[in-house]
């Protein structure tokens, strides 16, 4: 395979995956695997891409909470988003400062999938049973907050799934309400990984391969755009299933080869 093409696949699998409810660092790590481990450089790049994608979804809303921050209820609802990237930014630095990297075996990633599955099914059931609100509290804040250092340190787990669930089982339980607070949060918290990581890379700029990052970005940009347009749609009318059931059958799969020992 070119390494073109397996460049255009990643930014896909980048693309699709880092908003869905289904884990993009699980899916990258895994397909580094196949298609060739790339520069931390590249994937901070492709991780660029989708989050401008969100931005440029959400700009009209984003606008409209700083212009009119006079209001109370945009005031209260940035404030909640802030106080939650908070919480998150603090539980990194620390996971940072203790040492944390990501696993490089598939196992943690297979159970964190299937587990997340099956935990989607259950919250699923008991919101249905619960009225709808799109009311977001401060304990939406805070629980979507530390949901979010959850799925930093567990791999497998998805930024995307930890949080909109997060906020459903703390009240939230109208699911486009709880997707957007849950994608806006995720705004200044994956502009602020990236940054860190960027740094972090900064030295490796000159053996950089810079057609790749590009591509990279393009592709993960409009595909990450096309996959969260279709999302904020599906759930309109749909609930989180059909991501559980996907979950469960990706993380069997892959603790088949782990149990065999073809695969660690």
């Amino acid at each position: 395979m070119s390494d073109t093409l397996s460049t255009v696949i990643l930014g896909i699998i980048e693309g699709i995956t880092e908003f869905l409810p289904i884990s993009s660092t699980g899916h990258l790590l895994i397909a580094e695997r196949w298609l060739g481990a790339r520069s931390e450089l590249f994937n901070v790049s492709i991780q660029a891409g989708a989050i401008l994608a969100i931005v440029l979804i959400y700009w009209r809303r984003l606008v409209d909470l700083l212009m009119h921050f006079n209001q109370p209820a945009q005031r209260d609802y940035l404030a909640k988003l802030v106080v939650a990237f908070l919480i998150t930014a603090t539980g990194g630095f620390i996971a940072t400062r203790l040492g944390w990297k990501l696993p490089e075996s598939v196992l943690p990633i297979a159970l964190a999938t299937l587990i997340g599955g099956i935990l989607i099914l259950v919250i699923e059931a008991y919101v249905a049973r619960r009225p709808q609100s799109s009311a977001v509290t401060w304990n939406v804040a805070i629980w979507v907050g530390l949901c979010q250092i959850l799925a930093a340190v567990f791999p497998g787990t998805s930024r995307s799934a930890s949080t909109i669930f997060a906020a459903m089982l703390a009240g939230l339980t109208l699911r486009p309400a709880a997707t957007e607070f849950a994608f806006l949060v995720g705004i200044p918290t994956m502009f602020a990984a990236t940054g860190y990581e960027l740094l972090k890379v900064r030295g490796q700029a000159g053996s950089e391969d810079w057609n790749a990052v590009a591509i990279g970005f393009a592709v993960s940009l409009v595909v990450a755009f096309i996959a969260v347009k279709w999302l904020l749609r599906y759930v309109q009318s749909h609930r989180f299933t059909l991501f559980a059931w996907y979950r469960i059958a990706l993380g069997a799969a892959l603790l088949v080869p782990v149990a065999m020992g073809t695969m660690r």
